[in-house]
């Protein structure tokens, strides 16, 4: 019965340390915050803006009810391994006995979030997806990579909002920008950054050749407004056109897509999916300032990996992940060596195993 108590123990530091490190009495705080705001007459005058609340109070209550309920677990067992040993309640000690391996369970699965306790883990995410060389396979891939992405966000309950997009002339995207907003939307995308590599049979081909194709996915966390990227005015080439798309309420009648060119780092953002103008360079600027905070964030890593002898260029060959339809399937990951030989799965969002084992891999390379 002493070993029962002493994992139980044990396992009840292990939820309070895990407590502590993703702020879970400020996530608390926050929830009343946005009850508060809940609660405000205007609240629903702003709709999207309502929406966006209600779903991040939503996630946030999940996510503390979750580890409510097994820190309550834990305390309520401690309570019966007393009257256990008090009464010699064998029956009681066996029960005992599968509730702690239950709970040691719960927690393991749990214990990912500790993986998603960066800085901007927790933040909504924005993807943007470019076809590489390969003409029309690779603006085929391209969708399927933009297909791949919204089935995972769709089953997670994600929101997924185009911001930007420019289709193929025979099939397929050219490039795409997508707002993702879910709790811990980044902290599972960043794995998605990178070259993905297809090897199959173009369906492009009347020869049936086997064809590779490439495409580049890029994930930045949405940080909002930052405060602390300042964008001097000279620095910026603003472009307005006629956004594309299926009409309606101005859309292709009046200019009202924008470009963003950063031009000391080259830096291009578009935005068409808003009604005006205003609205679309509003939304622009905030993608554009998230791109340079990590690009500034990158050079700093850069930097040491110098300093420390680590530095290798990131060039478009080296891609993070292959997809390989023929001659046989395979997905693998080349960074995690995680691997699937069911590709369609995968394509129809099955990411999350990929995610995990990123993630892992991640931390072992920061533990180094």
């Amino acid at each position: 019965m002493a070993s029962s108590f002493e994992q139980l123990q044990e396992l009840q530091q292990k939820i309070i340390d895990t407590w502590k490190l993703l702020r879970l009495d400020e996530t608390r705080q926050r929830i009343l915050d946005l009850e508060g705001k809940t609660l405000e007459p205007a609240f629903w005058n702003n709709q999207e803006q309502a929406r966006a609340v209600s779903q991040e109070l939503n996630d946030l209550r999940q996510e503390l009810d979750t580890w409510e309920k097994i820190k309550t677990e834990v305390e309520d067992t401690l309570a019966l391994v007393a009257i256990a040993e008090e009464e010699h309640d064998e029956s009681l000690q066996a029960d005992i006995e599968k509730k702690v391996l239950e709970l040691q369970q719960r927690f393991e699965e749990l214990e990912f979030y500790i993986m998603l306790s960066g800085e901007y883990d927790a933040h909504d995410a924005i993807v943007s997806i470019h076809a590489g060389a390969g003409g029309v396979d690779a603006q085929d891939w391209a969708e399927m990579l933009l297909r791949m992405m919204t089935r995972f966000c769709e089953q997670r309950g994600w929101r997924v909002q185009v911001l930007d997009l420019s289709r193929g002339g025979e099939a397929g995207v050219k490039s795409v920008t997508l707002h993702i907003a879910g709790r811990y939307a980044y902290g599972y995308l960043q794995s998605e950054n990178g070259v993905h590599r297809l090897v199959r049979i173009s369906p492009f081909d009347a020869e049936q050749m086997r064809h590779t194709s490439f495409a580049l996915m890029e994930v930045i966390p949405d940080l909002g407004d930052i405060a602390e990227i300042e964008i001097a005015p000279q620095d910026l080439r603003i472009d307005v056109f006629r956004a594309g798309g299926n009409g309606g309420q101005s859309v292709n009648t009046t200019d009202s897509a924008v470009r963003i060119v950063h031009i000391p780092t080259g830096i291009t953002v578009s935005c068409q999916n808003e009604k005006s103008q205003h609205q679309n360079k509003a939304s622009a600027m905030k993608i554009l300032k998230s791109k340079l905070h990590k690009l500034y964030r990158e050079e700093q890593e850069t930097e040491k990996r110098k300093l420390r002898g680590e530095y290798s260029s990131a060039e478009w060959g080296n891609q993070i992940r292959s997809y390989v339809l023929h001659p046989y399937k395979l997905v693998k990951d080349h960074r995690s060596e995680h691997e699937s030989n069911n590709p369609d799965r995968v394509l129809n969002g099955d990411l999350q195993p990929f995610m995990e084992a990123y993630l892992r891999w991640k931390q072992e390379q920061n533990n180094r």
